[in-house]
């Protein structure tokens, strides 16, 4: 073909090109400016400005799990996906934001009654539903109503619903309070007919992470501490629903047989076993609950009870973006949740250099006189741990005490970065300890020759490819195998050291709670681990006394957004902008087989989370179990 020819095809087809792209691009910013002007009008329309009645009820109908801190969400991707109907599968709830909402509801004249309802509702570890409870408590002694309806309350649910002055049950509805329980899946057969072998490298008797990789049932070791952490939550559990509940502990059932024999003498109907248990009040249909209600608080327009949703309502209470008084004192909050990684992650997960570049802040800022950091972590990366511990003794070097304050989860690498502190704050049911670390490395050298694949090459030393990766298609020889246990070792020495110097307890009586073993928050007070059991608010006052504060501001400190993202997230918040956008569609997948699926997902994706440089973890796999 002649180079005219050519040139010519080149230009038609470049020009075609050119085309698809500025259409695309003038499709795109047409529709970004449609949706903008659709906001705009949403937010500034008077039809749609949420209107709470005189007599109403606040409907707290939580959709989503109850969190420290919400996972970083693009707000533009969130607002598309949203507008094509396509929900968030995981939606999230700002424990924090739930309690203020609660405590703006009980200085509210018009709201004479809360409603539970929490169908939608997921999980929520006991120290966060606690909190919540609390806040719901303070509601009731201010002379108002708490009142929980459902047509099946799961064990999380029912533990919120127990602070309510009566639960409601549909005619056709369960309750069926399990327990809890720490059943991972295991892979070591799995991995073994995939080639693939796995090496483990790990100090600590109880240092049960890398057993689904390395076994196919769980070891002695690890059933024994996992029951013992387990049995302290389910007992913890039982006590505080039998209390507000005034029924006796032994009212739970926990054998097949007891609930055999129960369901026997009620012909099956899971309902009256229910109210016959004392686990409900009264069993009525949704139109004899709403009917209770308008007795109560009034009937609107719709023909049921004068209410105001959980979301509208907070977005009256709650500021979008909260403004810091700059002439007060301030007690800094940074919190720390999720797996803990090397380098810079986005809220939901702790980057270390992203949580010390938060601290650092706090150490910089003359207002801030004291720090709580919040932690719900089964921990990740040492090196990562220990980047963030190293910002904490700076912080108390500047005169800035740091209080470490302990969610659900504050083990493994969520100990490390609390031992540095002034003081640490645990719940009673809070899981912390397993003081201990591991290396886990899978190599392909048995697949390679079934793949038909193999590398081969030449270098200058027998170190050459380590960082490359050449072992995971190689192999590890028994000389790098016995440098990564040497590097686990001094990793673990290290962790024993820390905590000994930070806690003023000798090695040999930190290495007798270490091992890798699971505590929760009363134990870890026996021992040492921890110096005072309280709420997040407790921390945050004790910080404040350390720093000699009367008056003082809370700070949070957060990862700065870009103006553009700030914007879009702002305008998201808007409940008006929230109820123009569609239904989320339901995913076909089976429920057994999604199981399984987001099992394996949640599994392996903890795996890819591992980027310590050194390769060294302390993480708690066991701990998801209380989330």
């Amino acid at each position: 073909m002649s180079e005219k020819k050519t040139g010519i095809l080149r230009r038609f087809f470049g020009g075609i090109w050119r085309a698809i792209s500025l259409i695309r691009h003038i499709t795109f910013n047409l529709i970004f400016a449609i949706l903008f002007i659709v906001i705009l009008v949403s937010i500034f329309s008077s039809d749609n400005k949420v209107k709470v009645p005189e007599s109403a009820a606040l409907v707290l109908n939580l959709s989503g799990d109850l969190v420290e801190e919400k996972r970083y969400v693009d707000p533009l991707d969130q607002i598309l996906s949203e507008g094509m109907g396509s929900q968030d599968e995981e939606p999230e709830i700002l424990v924090t934001d739930l309690v203020k909402t609660i405590q703006a509801a009980k200085k509210d004249e018009r709201i004479k009654a809360i409603v539970l309802d929490l169908s939608s509702f997921g999980r929520g570890s006991m120290d966060k539903l606690t909190m919540v409870g609390s806040a719901l408590q303070d509601f009731k002694a201010a002379g108002k109503k708490v009142l929980a309806t459902g047509d099946y309350y799961s064990q999380n649910q029912y533990f919120l619903a127990s602070y309510a002055d009566s639960i409601n049950l549909n005619p056709m509805g369960t309750v069926l309070l399990e327990g809890f329980g720490s059943f991972p899946m295991y892979y070591k057969s799995a991995l073994e007919k995939l080639k693939v072998t796995t090496h483990v490298f790990k100090v600590g008797t109880y240092k049960s992470a890398v057993e689904p990789y390395t076994r196919d049932t769980m070891s002695d070791e690890a059933k024994e501490a996992n029951k013992a952490w387990l049995d302290e939550l389910w007992a913890s559990y039982k006590q505080q629903v039998a209390e507000r509940r005034g029924f006796a502990v032994d009212n739970f059932d926990e054998t097949i047989t007891a609930l055999y024999q129960k369901l026997q003498a009620v012909n099956g109907d899971m309902t009256q076993y229910a109210l016959d248990s004392k686990l409900v009040d009264s069993i009525k249909t949704r139109e004899e609950f709403r009917q209770d209600l308008i007795a109560l608080v009034g009937e609107n327009k719709k023909h049921s009870f004068n209410q105001v949703q959980f979301k509208d309502y907070q977005g009256l209470v709650l500021r979008p973006v909260q403004y810091d008084n700059p002439l007060t004192e301030k007690v800094a909050v940074v919190v720390a949740r999720g797996t803990i990684i090397d380098g810079s992650a986005k809220a939901g997960t702790i980057g270390g250099d992203t949580t010390a570049a938060l601290l650092r802040r706090a150490r910089f800022d003359e207002k801030v006189k004291a720090v709580v950091l919040r932690i719900d972590s089964g921990g990740g990366s040492a090196f990562a741990s220990e980047i963030i511990g190293q910002e904490i003794k700076l912080l108390k070097a500047a005169g800035k005490p740091v209080i470490a304050s302990m969610g659900a989860v504050a083990a493994s690498g969520g100990y490390w970065i609390a031992a540095p502190a002034n003081e640490i704050w645990a719940s009673p049911t809070t899981i912390t300890g397993s003081i201990g670390i591991f290396g886990l490395f899978h190599t392909l050298e048995n697949a390679m020759p079934v793949l038909g694949l193999n590398i081969d090459g030449v270098a200058t030393s027998e170190l050459a490819g380590l960082s490359s990766g050449l072992p995971l298609f190689k192999g590890l020889t028994p000389q790098m195998s016995g440098i990564f246990q040497l590097l686990i070792n001094k990793g673990y020495d290290d962790f024993i050291g820390m905590v000994a110097e930070n806690r003023n307890m000798s090695k040999e009586a930190v290495g007798q709670v270490a091992q890798g073993r699971v505590w929760t928050g009363t134990k870890a007070l026996e021992f040492g681990l921890v110096d005072k059991l309280g709420t997040f608010d407790d921390a945050i006052a004790a910080a404040a006394e350390k720093a000699g504060l009367k008056q003082y501001d809370i700070k949070v400190m957060e990862q700065e957004l870009t103006p553009a993202e700030q914007l879009l997230r702002d305008m998201f918040a808007s409940s008006t902008v929230q109820a123009l956008l569609p239904e989320s569609s339901q995913s076909s997948l089976s429920p057994l087989l999604k199981k399984i699926v987001t099992q394996v997902n949640q599994d392996f994706k903890v795996l890819e989370q591992f980027n310590d440089p050194k390769g060294i973890y302390s993480v708690c796999m066991s701990c998801t179990a209380v989330n």
